[in-house]
């Protein structure tokens, strides 16, 4: 019997770490696999550029620049590939999961590679704003990388397993709702209720969205307002706050919905294109340094 319970024991433990296995995120893959790949290489550079000696001192016209130049350049251009890849779909050993993992890694790598090829030698002209565009590229990923590891277990919470359309459909059933109740009560009260009707869900702009706050909400002004009336029947004006706090509440979180997704979206709207400008950038900087050469 104790043989039988420690290999069912074994057996179980063995379940639990496939299943954690499949589970991984993009940033512990293959235990860490490329953090440790991308930690070598910038140490190896680091400990080669003290090493290396380089007459008058270390700079991007150098033999030693030219190699690092070299191997930035092909990275970053390696790196954009990623929204190809997105593509397609495999389990290989260079899944979308492995892909996406080398590329957070070996691009924090670029800021080692990247600032020892100029030698610190940084001044106005196309070859520091190709640095400069690069570090910007990866500050604004790493902003994806926080988001992506951070914000869909929010999204998540927030839904309570509703989608964006059922969410839709809840808000349009509120107003269904209030449109009949609204009938009993009075010209000054019906008023703000009919503007809470015509209300648009995804109205506030991108602001307002990623913000949270919409200081024009027409249904919480219908609330204020029918919660401090006196002038209607006061049973009919009880059930139209009612439905207004619960219309309040699924705006709240249909907003929260749309927050959390622009949040998850709108460093592309950065990233991206400041990845054009640097490889225009870069080409820039390769040209005019191979027209002086």
């Amino acid at each position: 019997m104790a043989s039988l319970f420690k290999r069912g024991r074994t057996k179980a433990t063995q379940t639990e770490r496939v299943r954690e296995r499949k589970h991984e995120g993009f940033l512990r893959y293959a235990g860490f696999r490329w953090a440790k790949i991308s930690g070598g290489l910038c140490l190896l550079i680091i400990v080669s550029y003290a090493m290396v000696d380089v007459t008058p001192r270390h700079n991007g016209g150098s033999w030693y620049g030219y190699t690092l130049g070299t191997i930035g350049a092909a990275l970053i251009l390696w790196l954009t590939a990623l929204g190809y890849r997105k593509r397609k779909m495999t389990s290989t050993a260079w899944s979308l999961k492995a892909w996406t993992s080398a590329h957070v890694y070996l691009g924090l790598s670029l800021i080692v590679i990247g600032t020892w090829h100029t030698g610190f030698q940084l001044g106005w002209n196309v070859h520091t704003l190709a640095w400069a565009l690069m570090l910007l590229v990866i500050l604004s990923g790493l902003y994806g990388v926080i988001v992506y590891a951070t914000l869909p277990a929010a999204l998540s919470n927030n839904r309570d397993e509703m989608t964006q359309m059922q969410m839709l459909e809840a808000i349009r059933a509120f107003d269904r709702q209030l449109h009949s109740a609204a009938q009993p009560l009075t010209p000054a009260d019906t008023a703000p209720v009919l503007a809470a009707l015509d209300e648009d869900p995804f109205a506030g702009g991108i602001v307002a969205r990623l913000g949270g706050r919409y200081p024009n909400c027409a249904t919480a002004a219908a609330l204020r307002t029918l919660a401090a009336s006196l002038s209607s029947d006061a049973a009919a004006r009880e059930k139209v706050v009612g439905l207004l706090k619960q219309k309040v509440a699924a705006l709240a979180r249909l907003r929260a919905h749309l927050r959390l997704r622009a949040l998850l979206e709108i460093w592309l709207y950065v990233h991206v294109p400041l990845t054009f400008a640097l490889i225009a950038a870069l080409s820039a900087h390769i040209i005019s340094v191979f027209f002086y050469w």
